[in-house]
């Protein structure tokens, strides 16, 4: 029955595929350990990303930017030294008659070097000059506890504050591409606004919102929004033998490039406690990785600048996708290899990412523990770096036979 009902939402529902983003804010007193966060699932036509660190004008900052833009004016997100983070969605219906979003980014960017706290983003978006040239959902937290989505136009801004009862009731909001200030009929991404509600409900169930669960299962949910089809429900039997299903507009999607959820502080915490689980890549084949500003300004080199103006996770990620959407012309562009994701053998590439990220994540809550004891990440932090660039590849060899880390030392 499931099958048939999966064949039946091919041949009636049709959507419109674009590059877009899903996105969450959630405040402390809704979250699993009390602390805010933002998600960010980032599509692109640029698939190859970099996590990289930059020197702004005020504050220093950590962003996920398109490889080889080694002196980026823009960041798909990102968090400074002062816990001021931000995310961002094109809200497709916020100028209505014209898709004006020349400096979505660029505002990303600016706010990071100048901003602290959402305050000061609110100035900077009063100051710049009009039009804004802006069709952007942003959403942005700060080290005070300050949660909000500010949707964007030409003209000016809207703010929902996610700790504000009678904006967010659930102590949460969602985003994907279009503006609840804009015209709703001209919006898109109405599936995967429905597809994190169901998946937040589903955690919701177990209590309050884990910010490690939005980061590996929500960013990898395989519910679709509309027709409610699992894929898990069509899980061939092994990955032997290729079985294609249309992969169109799940939260995931083939040209998806990056995710990141970053988790801000408790009033009272130092902002350089902040983390960012950070997927630089596919999240279907690319493992999460937590960055923090650290003393020493240093980063994981495997999802750094590499010799090639990639980093070296996100190409294996790359690597990997290529057997979940082979090129043929007997295909669908979004046409996914289901067996190579998952399979009842457990041999799928999804499968097998699981286990490292077990690993990942373990080590990471002691590192966690060790900065919040200190009130800033240091040397130790800088050896968990080093740890992760030596494990991570040899996971990815001994599993999947990529080899795409010979920059790493």
């Amino acid at each position: 029955m499931n099958r048939f009902l999966f064949l039946l939402f091919l041949l009636t529902f049709s959507v419109r595929v674009s590059m877009a983003c899903t996105s969450i804010v959630v405040s402390g007193k809704a979250s699993a350990d009390g602390r805010p966060f933002i998600l960010k699932n980032g599509d692109a036509t640029g698939w190859n990303v970099v996590t990289a660190f930059f020197q702004g004008e005020r504050y220093f900052y950590t962003a996920v930017v398109t490889a080889k833009d080694y002196k980026p004016d823009r960041v798909r997100s990102g968090f400074n030294e002062k816990g001021f983070s931000i995310i961002n969605t094109n809200g497709k219906n916020l100028n209505i008659g014209k898709e004006d979003n020349g400096n979505n980014t660029k505002v990303m960017r600016r706010a990071l070097e100048v901003c602290a706290t959402l305050k000061d983003f609110e100035t900077l978006l009063d100051t710049l000059p009009r039009p804004l040239h802006l069709n952007s959902n942003y959403g942005v937290m700060d080290a005070e506890g300050g949660v909000a989505y500010y949707e964007t136009s030409n003209n000016g801004f809207v703010k929902y504050d996610v700790n504000d009862p009678n904006v967010a009731p659930n102590g949460y909001l969602i985003r994907t591409n279009y503006g609840m200030s804009g015209d709703m009929s001209q919006g898109i991404g109405f599936e995967r606004y429905k597809a994190m509600e169901m998946f937040i409900d589903g955690v919701k169930k177990k209590g309050k919102i884990s910010a490690e669960d939005v980061i590996r299962k929500g960013t990898r949910y395989l519910t679709h929004g509309e027709s409610k089809i699992n894929l898990f429900d069509l899980e061939p039997e092994d990955a032997k033998s290729p079985v294609f299903v249309d992969f169109t507009n799940f939260i995931p999607r083939r040209h998806t490039a990056s995710a990141q959820l970053i988790q801000g502080v408790k009033t009272g915490e130092n902002p350089l406690e902040t983390v960012a689980w950070t997927i630089c890549g596919s999240p279907l084949t690319t493992v999460c990785v937590p960055i923090w500003i650290t003393s020493g300004h240093k980063l994981p080199e495997i999802v750094s600048f590499n010799s090639n103006g990639h980093s070296a996770l996100s190409d294996s990620g790359l690597e990997l996708k290529k057997r979940l959407f082979p090129t043929s012309k007997q295909r669908k562009t979004e046409d996914i290899n289901l067996a190579q994701l998952i399979n009842k053998a457990g041999t799928g590439i999804l499968q097998q990412i699981e286990p490292i990220e077990d690993k990942v994540f373990r080590k990471s809550r002691r590192v966690s523990r060790a900065i919040r004891r200190r009130g800033y990440a240091g040397k130790k932090t800088e050896a968990f770096y080093k740890w992760l660039d030596t494990f991570v590849p040899a996971e990815y060899e001994n599993r999947f036979g990529v080899e795409s880390f010979r920059d790493i030392k």
